[in-house]
């Protein structure tokens, strides 16, 4: 099984940009315009309307690849709802006495403050590009004309945002040995993005590069025409001026929305290990010292996110065996202990992985991670099985609550989680994740035919 490694970067700058200009906003006000303005109840209100109001208008989206242009658009875009967000602010503690003029000067400083380290921050992420070449994404091409030509020239005389081209294919008359050599090319080189031209290859050449994207954890974008393709929500973007489609959008690829899954995961597994396990793991560990001789917790390698391994916990269910790191437990399992039956039928023994949550390495909601001889298995196996590592695994996902948790007995139970996770993953928001959290407790209340 190959190494395989996405181009991930810059995953924290868009939560600095957020932390510096809170810290502009409100350090402006308090200290040298609104000082008779109670700090905690403004630093709330104005903190929580910059944020709402930044997701709302995109005022974070800035990529490698967006111009200067857009960016001025966000920022003004962004300082004329904040303006309004200042006057009702007034207006509603209207005690204050705070003067139509003194806001236009504290909008005004605020708005040349957050511009000039917005500009700052883009042209010395280019300077380091440029420079030292780092924060880069290494990039091919699938087909060769005037339009990949030019992204071609975007990306070999601009350094500057960060690309690493390796080289453009001519998919013109190339055979099927030509694609997989291709295929090897690409995973050789550890190309991040592939960059396909619709009008070079054919239907059946272009499924085939769809499928080595998604089992090889590669981007895929694709360069429109006239051609009919698939019938996605396509991601429509311009670098320089040439537009670009990304075939499948993640939501938590966008920081913002990281942040906030982190916050939730970091809450809810802190919640769960102060108010369930520190008085729940003495009982439980007695029971399993009780019953059989071995460890109280269980560790398993299992492949995370970007297909890292990281060891899995879990309260030891069985007596100690040679296979418990191949053999998936099964129903009516000679390993598996009484106490073993118990904490699996209720799914006490997971409650360990909310310390993986706690650490960074699974989150509460995401696609089950799987043995690692068995993901090598799938991956071969099953189409898209990769997509999968996207985004971190999780302790409950859309495809347990949907049916197909526990043992894969048939290719239609991995197939179906598959297709599960994926939803999962192109279709992630805060509300989904509570949805599933709270489905997987009634499951728990009301039992289920698979948890043994």
């Amino acid at each position: 099984m190959n190494t395989f490694n996405q181009g991930r970067y810059s995953v924290y700058l868009r939560p600095i940009s957020y932390i510096i200009d809170l810290t502009i906003i409100n350090s402006l006000a308090i200290l040298y315009f609104f000082k008779s303005v109670e700090p905690a109840i403004f630093v709330l209100v104005i903190s929580i309307s910059w944020i709402v109001i930044s997701t709302l208008s995109k005022f974070y989206a800035v990529f490698r690849f967006t111009r200067e242009v857009a960016i001025m658009t966000l920022v003004f875009r962004q300082m004329a709802l904040f303006t309004l967000v200042v006057f009702a602010f007034s207006g509603f503690y209207y005690d204050l006495d705070i003067l139509p003029k003194t806001i236009f000067k504290y909008i005004g400083c605020v708005f040349v403050l957050v511009t000039l380290f917005k500009f700052t921050l883009y042209y010395l992420l280019q300077k380091y590009r440029a420079s030292f070449g780092g924060n880069f994404r290494v990039t091919a091409i699938l087909g060769k004309n005037k339009q990949t030509q030019a992204l071609e020239r975007f990306f070999n005389d601009k350094p500057e945002y960060g690309y690493s081209h390796t080289k453009t294919f001519n998919f013109k008359n190339i055979t099927e040995e030509g694609l997989q050599d291709c295929f090897q090319f690409l995973l050789e080189e550890n190309v991040d993005e592939i960059y396909c031209s619709l009008s070079q290859l054919s239907n059946s050449q272009l499924r085939k590069v769809i499928d080595f994207a998604d089992n090889n954890l590669k981007i895929l974008k694709f360069l429109p025409d006239n051609k009919d393709i698939y019938s996605k929500k396509l991601k429509y973007e311009y670098y320089n001026y040439t537009p670009i489609l990304s075939f499948r959008n993640i939501p938590l690829e966008d920081s913002v929305n990281q942040f906030i899954k982190r916050v939730f995961d970091i809450v809810f597994s802190t919640a769960v290990i102060v108010l369930l396990l520190s008085w729940l793991t003495p009982i439980i560990a007695i029971l399993i010292v009780l019953e059989s001789k071995g460890p109280i917790f269980f560790k398993q390698s299992r492949n995370g996110f970007n297909y890292k391994e990281f060891d899995c916990y879990k309260f030891r269910s069985m007596t100690p065996n040679k296979n418990a790191n191949l053999n998936q437990a099964t129903r009516g399992d000679q390993r598996v202990t009484r106490i073993g039956k118990f904490i699996r039928k209720t799914s006490i023994d997971e409650l360990p992985q909310f310390f993986n949550v706690l650490f960074g390495d699974m989150s509460v909601v995401g696609p089950r991670p799987h043995m690692v001889s068995h993901t090598n298995m799938y991956a071969k196996r099953v189409d898209k099985f990769m997509v999968r590592h996207f985004v971190k695994p999780g302790i409950t996902g859309l495809a347990q609550v949907s049916g197909f948790r526990g043992e894969i007995e048939t290719d239609k139970d991995i197939i179906n989680r598959v297709k599960f996770d994926i939803f999962y993953i192109e279709n992630w928001s805060l509300l989904l994740d509570i949805k599933i959290v709270t489905q997987t407790f009634m499951n728990i209340v009301n039992g289920e035919d698979k948890a043994y």
